[in-house]
């Protein structure tokens, strides 16, 4: 650091602290970046590099932003993942011997972003804690430090639990312990995206004990207390909007591993990343931001306790059965503002004037909400309007001390009414008083000297002054005013008069401003001891706001109320598929029904491609999560079971991030559903065997509908090309046969989108491929082959359980040309498998399995 100026000095000893972020040194009226931070920034922010003197021989890289518009670079950062540290000048330069005292006064994260700029006002902005425990559980926490919302989980479901629950969240950062281990800390890194961020374990401090609650579990209370001390440590300012660590009892909720999530697009498509075409597009009829987040928070958790289903659905028959009360309650919601976000403003330090305008305006809104829920027939709708709050008292001293058209910034005044204050409106009479003297000045100076044009103006560098164009000089006497400042076309002069006005007038303005500035710090201070009753406010009108959308969405829609059963069965009656119903330009949606009483615990799906089985499946879904957050679903009629997990294998895609092939990420699936479900689970298994060779797929399509069947016990919809499966219909009790109908027409496939019962007897895959528009020539020699290989062996078949068969294989050529080589090909085959038995792969080098493999394709190949 030697040879550096004091003021590179100063800069590189924060930096040291600040090594994962950029910094952000204030020098005048910019934030300035040195060396790999400018390199960086230039690219990030596509601004001009420079370079400065540092007191060494070569100049180091400098870039920099104007202060006044740093949000929108700094926004940039972090929605790419990066850190920023904010590093202000913290003593008057005026007073400062040496160089200007600074400090970091705030490290903006992603999951630490307060401004509303940077903020999704839909979606939660998570910052996660994860700690690995003794006894192989997670312990998990979520902070949102906009809401000051806390909650913590214990996982029990190793490190793929940890991952599906994190998915499942809007979580933009995670803070860890260095302990925990590099391969765990790179899959949280890549497999989610987020940025990682290290705080070593404390214990809570004693600004922290009213946090912690009821909670007793030591493992959650040190995940909570790294996440608590990284906050404090970052943010550097009052954290009172912070609410009591909530425990989340994850086996009150239905489980959604993040394969489901993403299969069913809950929140977001798998195209396009979008909420649009998604359920929440579809359900989100919310009217304010905090309603719209509660929504998805519901739709991450749907519920398993059935009075508690029981009671939203009331609720939201409640205002489906009252049509023009619901419409007024939209329009007294569409005043609200987000209050819960305001409150962590509030406690943060950076509210304006016009937020707590908006606060009153809420405030004033109640009453009137108040009234039209009270007029419900229904004693739930009538308690929710007896809990709302209006805070009377918060709202008289709102509307006593801001004035309405308050500015934005709070250091300029303007913000306070008159009367709220005695000191402050002496200052501003003196002002006011002041500027009409200036007024009355110029009137009598235009018509002593004849001059119109004179004018009194006003600049920061010269202050009042006197301005005569050149046009008028000769009629100004001479000696009259004194000259103080000469333009290309006028002079400016100055009175003795007017200096002493001046400094009369400017003394009452700065005092004003800077009294009105100390009274917004108490305003806004008084509004801090309100923010618990805020937050219960914020959290009653979120909860109102959700219903009356699942009540909106269902009248629109034509939903329909579901019933609930303990016997495992699923009846419904004309179901639709909710997202695709919505998103049709033309026609309309072919409703199917389902039926899977006690005797029926799978449907094997047969039929064309583009048919619907994969729509059909999803609709099940997607219908039981809606059941299950309390909202109405499409279709006439449904009995459902309360589903404690759902599980889907729908779709092909290669997971590039971990090199998984798409038929890997197949049998992951597959095999994360055989191993956590129960029989009060849903799976839907699509095209399982699909990527691998035919036999291959339909052995492991057969064994996993027989293990789901004998096992699990599961409601289960399995969909299949492979037409030899349904004979399982024959051996497997609680199986039946459906298939969706196809019809041929004039060489075309016509696609019903009906289910119904029984097997498919054709695929038409040809007939899609014309669909497709391949070239007419090879669809039709795709159909002569076809023809060829239906007519070599149509009595093949997979053996189903208790059959014995015999060497049952599909051929493309006659047997007997080759029996001789296929005796070759398995004694062969039988020394590579008893060579294979015999090795010990955990103990081979990954040199010697290469070589032991090379043995082997030699033995495989040998003539």
């Amino acid at each position: 650091m030697a040879g550096y100026t004091p003021m590179m000095q100063q800069y590189l000893r924060i930096k040291a602290d600040y090594k994962d972020a950029f910094l952000f040194f204030r020098l005048g009226d910019f934030y300035e970046m040195f060396f790999e931070d400018a390199l960086k920034a230039t690219k990030e922010l596509e601004i001009t590099l420079t370079s400065k003197n540092a007191g060494v021989e070569e100049k180091v890289p400098m870039c920099g932003v104007p202060y006044h518009s740093a949000d929108n670079y700094i926004k940039t950062l972090v929605s790419r993942g990066y850190k920023v540290a904010i590093c202000e000048q913290v003593e008057d330069p005026k007073t400062a011997k040496g160089v200007v005292k600074r400090e970091v006064v705030q490290l903006i994260t992603p999951g630490t972003v307060m401004e509303n700029g940077m903020l999704d006002e839909k979606e939660n902005n998570y910052l996660a804690a994860v700690t690995e425990n003794e006894d192989s559980t997670y312990s998990l926490v979520y902070h949102d430090l906009s809401t000051g919302e806390n909650r913590a989980a214990l996982l029990e479901g190793g490190f793929d639990g940890l991952l599906s629950e994190l998915y499942n969240q809007p979580v933009r950062e995670i803070v860890i312990s260095e302990g925990l281990s590099a391969e765990l800390q790179e899959a949280l890194r890549v497999r989610l995206g987020v940025t990682l961020s290290y705080q070593e374990m404390n214990s809570t401090s004693m600004s922290q004990e009213k946090l912690i609650g009821d909670v007793t579990d030591t493992r959650l209370l040190e995940c909570f207390a790294m996440l608590l001390n990284y906050v404090e440590r970052t943010q550097k300012r009052g954290l009172d909007h912070l609410k009591p660590l909530q425990v989340m009892e994850l086996k009150h909720f239905m489980t959604l591993d993040m394969y489901s999530k993403r299969n069913l697009e809950l929140t977001e498509t798998i195209l396009k990343k979008g909420k649009h075409g998604s359920l929440l597009w579809v359900l989100d009829d919310t009217v304010t931001a905090m309603g719209a987040r509660m929504l998805k928070k519901w739709l991450e958790r749907p519920l398993l306790q059935k009075e508690a289903i029981t009671r939203r659905q009331d609720l939201v028959q409640a205002f489906l059965d009252h049509f023009f009360e619901r419409d007024t309650i939209r329009q007294h919601l569409q005043s609200v503002y987000d209050i819960e976000r305001l409150s962590g403003r509030v406690a943060f330090g950076n509210v304006n004037a016009r937020d707590l305008l908006q606060l009153k305006r809420t405030l004033e809104k109640l009453p009137e909400l108040k009234q039209v829920l009270s007029g419900f027939e229904e004693e739930e709708v009538q308690r929710i309007g007896r809990k709302l709050n209006p805070l009377p008292d918060l709202c008289a001293y709102l509307e006593s001390s801001l004035h309405e058209d308050a500015p934005i910034s709070v250091r300029e005044g303007g913000i306070l009414k008159d009367g709220f204050h005695d000191q402050l409106d002496t200052y501003r009479d003196a002002s006011r008083n002041g500027k009409q003297w200036i007024a009355a000045l110029e009137q009598r100076e235009r018509e002593e000297t004849g001059i119109k044009s004179l004018k009194v103006g006003y600049n920061k560098v010269f202050g009042y002054y006197i301005e005569i164009t050149r046009a008028n000089l000769h009629l100004l006497p001479e000696g009259k005013y004194e000259r103080k400042q000469t333009l290309s076309n006028a002079e400016r002069f100055i009175t003795p008069e007017l200096k002493e006005k001046e400094a009369l007038i400017l003394e009452a303005q700065e005092k004003s401003v800077d009294l009105e500035y100390s009274l917004f710090m108490e305003i806004r201070d008084h509004v801090k001891t309100y923010i618990p009753a805020l937050q219960q406010l914020a959290d009653q009108i979120s909860q109102l706001d959700v219903l009356q959308s699942f009540a909106e969405v269902s009248e629109k829609q034509r939903y329909a109320r579901p019933t609930f059963n303990l016997d495992r069965s699923v009846s419904i009656t004309e179901g639709r598929h909710p997202v695709i119903e919505k998103v049709m330009k033309s026609g309309e949606f072919v409703p199917n029904d389902v039926q899977m009483k006690n005797d029926a615990d799978i449907l094997l799906i047969t039929g064309p491609n583009m048919s619907g089985k994969s729509t059909y499946m999803r609709q099940v879904a997607l219908t039981s999560i809606m059941a299950q957050i309390g909202c109405f679903v499409p279709c006439e009629a449904a009995d459902l079971p309360l589903f404690d997990q759902i599980f889907t294998r729908i779709g092909a895609a290669d997971d590039l991030v971990s090199g998984q092939s798409t038929f890997m990420v197949e049998m992951l699936e597959s095999r994360h559903a055989l191993e956590h479900a129960t029989d009060k689970s849903l799976i839907l298994l699509d095209e399982i065997g699909r990527g691998t060779s035919t036999y291959d797929g339909m052995a492991l399509a057969q064994a996993i509908i027989e293990y789901v069947h004998d096992n699990i016990h599961a409601k289960t919809l399995f969909s299949t090309h492979y037409h030899e499966l349904t004979s399982l219909e024959e051996n497997l009790s609680k199986l039946r046969n459906v298939h969706v109908r196809a019809e041929e027409h004039d060489g075309n496939v016509v696609f019903l989108h009906q289910i119904r019962e029984g097997a498919a007897d054709e695929s038409y895959g040809i007939h899609v491929a014309k669909l497709a528009k391949l070239p007419d020539s090879l669809i039709e020699r795709a159909s002569h082959i076809l023809k060829d290989l239906e007519g070599q062996d149509e009595d093949a078949m997979v053996p189903s359980p208790g059959q014995e068969q015999e060497d049952v294989q599909l051929s493309f050529f006659a047997a007997p040309a080759v029996e001789t080589e296929t005796r070759k090909q398995d004694s062969r085959a039988d020394k590579v498998i008893t060579e294979l038995t015999s090795i010990n792969l955990m103990e081979q080098t990954p040199l010697e399995a290469m070589n032991l493999l090379y043995k082997l394709q030699q033995m495989a190949v040998k003539k």
